[in-house]
């Protein structure tokens, strides 16, 4: 498709990141459309980071060409780019005042700043920012400080801020992360809810493990050691053979009620 197909949120055409010599990404190509709900899987070190950088519009290519959004990266103004796109990382969490509200830390993203000084908010925002926060369970501790919050709940708070400029595109990297069984199924349902919800946006979600995958994934792409295993619909990629291949050992996949485990076969 060409540059600038509306239909398409990420065309990513042959791409290499090289640092310090390192191939940290070689010859991906990928794709993501609207409404689609992609999955990125591998070991550790095997590029998903750095492919979600990409998408992120905050690392360009070394070679190859990246279009987020309808824009390719290199030719737009990255700053206005990233406004339409919602992005919830650790990294984010980290610069994010221990001091901050809850309701604050959602809040703030419609001016695109971390932690809230004199700027105005718009009532409109307001109420948005709480409807978001009840969509991801955290309204009932709006005024807590983000300092105090669990891991699952700062990463709940995170999604809830990602989504608060109504972003065209969605990326969540590991945000099951750290979490207990509880928080994990807690924050594997919402994610699932908000899969299935047409309006949403194109999502993007990176993990190591295949129990994270929330029901509505549609398609999945697997890395490993910076190229890509396989990538296509959720069904036909994450399978035994192609998840073996991915993390270099024997697995058995199975899938139940839209939910998938992993062991070794």
């Amino acid at each position: 498709m060409a540059e600038g197909d509306p239909h398409l949120v990420i065309r990513i055409d042959r791409a290499d990141v090289v640092r310090s010599g390192t191939y940290l990404l070689r010859g991906v190509s990928w794709q993501v459309a609207a409404d689609q709900r992609w999955v990125l899987l591998g070991p550790n070190g095997a590029g998903k980071t750095t492919l979600l950088n990409l998408a992120a519009a905050r690392m360009h290519p070394t070679s190859g060409t990246v279009d987020v959004l309808g824009e390719r990266l290199g030719r737009v103004d990255v700053n206005e780019l990233r406004t339409r796109i919602g992005l919830a990382t650790a990294g984010l969490a980290e610069r994010i005042p221990a001091d901050e509200s809850v309701r604050d830390v959602a809040l703030t993203a419609s001016w695109g700043v971390v932690g809230r000084f004199r700027e105005q908010y718009d009532a409109i925002d307001e109420i948005r920012a709480r409807e978001l926060l009840d969509l991801m369970g955290m309204a009932g501790l709006a005024d807590r400080r983000f300092g105090t919050l669990s891991e699952g709940e700062r990463k709940r708070t995170l999604i809830a801020r990602a989504l608060m400029t109504d972003p065209e595109l969605l990326l969540l990297d590991e945000p099951a992360a750290g979490l207990d069984l509880g928080g994990r199924e807690d924050l594997v349902a919402r994610l699932a809810e908000l899969a299935h919800d047409p309006h949403a946006p194109a999502l993007v979600l990176v993990t190591h493990h295949v129990e994270e995958i929330p029901p509505g994934f549609t398609h999945a792409l697997l890395l490993r050691e910076g190229t890509v295993v396989a990538q296509g619909t959720i069904e036909e990629t994450v399978t035994s053979e192609q998840l073996s291949k991915t993390f270099g050992l024997p697995l058995q996949v199975s899938r139940s009620a839209g939910r998938f485990t992993a062991r070794a076969a």
